[in-house]
């Protein structure tokens, strides 16, 4: 088992984030695609988790599969959404049982039809406090560098980030397409006395239409120069070449920028991933 913490300590992480099939055939999807990026050796790589807790047992699965018959060091992502604290304990000694060393603690969306069940939390924080009390885990949360489409300010989403990472590990960051977001982001930590890792989030554009939308529920904007760039561009095909063009340089920039690591979302495909991968000009990843 490898603690996240411990790896970030040592080294400049490379990680991929998956989520739980419901079919069949997505199964077959993402046995593919973790086979393809295992041959890339990630430092970690990171399971999501339904909105409202849906897909509790689906992400201990492939937890557990990841642990039993790949070499990769899986992170569970946990949710407050729909939860007890019976239930969490419950979970948390499971995932001991099953060697996970890792947790990205996360406030977690509400079910699209408002039909979360009971939950003992409020915040990912009231959450961090419980998992972080079981002394069993390396501890990450979520941070924002657009600043959390919830947060009533900008000060205020920073003041909460601060409080979770003085009990977690390690943040890694939801997406965000230029630079500056994440500089200033560690830069307003530091202000507020937190030196620890915060991994940025590289989401590639691969669909128009998909990335507006989860960049609009994610609190991400758009810059100009990106919804202008791709106006120009139809074919998906080219679409897709320039997600992995523009994906590509903001890695190489973050590298420059001293990021701690680099956390890819693959959407459970593999072909992208392993073309930024190639892409990065510096082997110290």
């Amino acid at each position: 088992m490898a603690r996240i913490g411990d790896l970030l300590a040592a080294k400049r992480t490379l990680s991929f984030e998956f989520f739980p099939p419901k079919t069949n055939q997505a199964r077959l999807t993402l046995g593919k695609t973790v086979g393809d990026l295992e041959a890339l050796e990630p430092d970690f790589v990171s399971i999501t988790y339904g909105a409202g807790g849906s897909d509790r047992h689906r992400t201990g699965d492939v937890v557990g599969w990841m642990r039993d018959e790949t070499t990769l060091e899986p992170m569970a992502h946990l949710t407050c959404q729909g939860h007890t604290r019976t239930e969490v304990a419950s979970l948390l000694v499971d995932y001991r049982k099953r060697g996970v060393a890792n947790i990205l603690a996360l406030g977690g969306d509400a079910p699209a039809d408002g039909t979360a069940g009971k939950s003992d939390y409020t915040y990912a924080l009231d959450l961090l406090h419980d998992v972080a009390a079981s002394q069993s885990f390396s501890i990450g949360v979520a941070a924002h560098p657009e600043v959390h489409p919830r947060s009533e300010s900008r000060a205020a989403d920073r003041r909460h980030l601060a409080d979770k990472m003085r009990l977690a590990d390690f943040a890694i960051t939801q997406f965000f397409f230029e630079v500056e977001h994440y500089e200033r982001l560690v830069d307003e930590m530091a202000a507020l006395g937190i030196d620890k890792p915060i991994v940025p989030g590289i989401m590639p554009i691969t669909n128009k239409a998909q990335i507006s939308r989860m960049a609009e529920m994610s609190g991400a904007a758009l810059p100009t120069w990106l919804v202008d760039r791709l106006g120009y561009v139809d074919d998906p095909v080219h679409v897709r070449r320039l997600g992995i063009e523009l994906a590509s340089k903001l890695c190489n920039d973050l590298i420059a920028a001293g990021a701690p690591g680099l956390h890819i979302y693959t959407l459970n495909r593999s072909a992208t991933a392993k073309e930024i991968v190639a892409n990065l000009e510096l082997a110290t990843v």
